[in-house]
This record gives structure tokens, C-alpha cells and sequence, in this order.
């Protein structure tokens, strides 16, 4: 998956062979925020422009924008599955917090 980052927000690019534009979506947030142009700085341009709007229409609003993540994340998981993470952290020396970030970092 190709991406872009402005600001600490991500966007996918997606190329549109029929219209031959590319296009893009900002990843991580509800708020449904896409654009498009016919090039990579004009993509450039236009994410920035889709991001920048963004934060000022939620400043008027005097609202907080949404970030594409927290921090936090909580799962569901069966529990034998998450016996054996707790095993696996322990036996590295690890809580379970930092191991499955390392985990997840590794894998992405």
C-alpha cells in the first residue's frame, strides 16, 4: 500500500486507471476525508489542503479533530490465546504491554 503523511495524518494513493488521477483517503479516523489530483505534487498538495481544512473547520466548530491513533489499544482475544501471551511476555521479561508492541512493530 503506497501512503503519505501531513501533519501526523496518513493517506492512501490509490491510481484511478479509468479517470487517470490519483486518489487518495485519509487513513485512520471516522471523519471520511478523500481527494484527488493528476500527479504526486498535486496530490501532495491537495492531502495538505484536505488536512489543513480539516483542522480549521473543527477549530470553528471548537471541536478536537480526531487523531489517526491513541495509544491504546484493547482487544478481545480467547483466553487461551492470551495465556500464551502472557507465557511468551513473561518468559522475554516483558509485561504484556511492551511485548505485544514488539510484536506488532515486528510484524509491521
Amino acid at each position: 500500500m503506497n501512503t503519505m503523511n501531513y501533519k501526523g495524518y496518513v493517506a492512501r494513493i490509490e491510481y484511478d486507471e479509468r479517470d487517470d488521477i490519483l486518489v487518495g483517503r485519509v487513513l485512520g479516523i471516522k471523519t471520511i476525508l478523500s481527494f484527488h489530483a493528476a500527479d504526486v505534487a498535486g496530490f501532495r498538495a491537495e492531502f495538505e489542503v484536505a488536512i489543513n481544512d480539516y483542522l480549521s473547520d473543527c477549530q470553528q466548530r471548537h471541536e478536537a479533530p480526531e487523531k489517526p491513533a491513541s495509544g491504546r489499544l484493547m482487544l478481545r482475544i480467547a483466553p487461551e490465546l492470551h495465556a500464551r501471551a502472557l507465557l511468551m511476555a513473561e518468559a522475554s521479561g516483558l509485561s504484556l504491554n511492551k511485548w505485544t508492541e514488539g510484536v506488532i512493530r515486528s510484524a509491521t
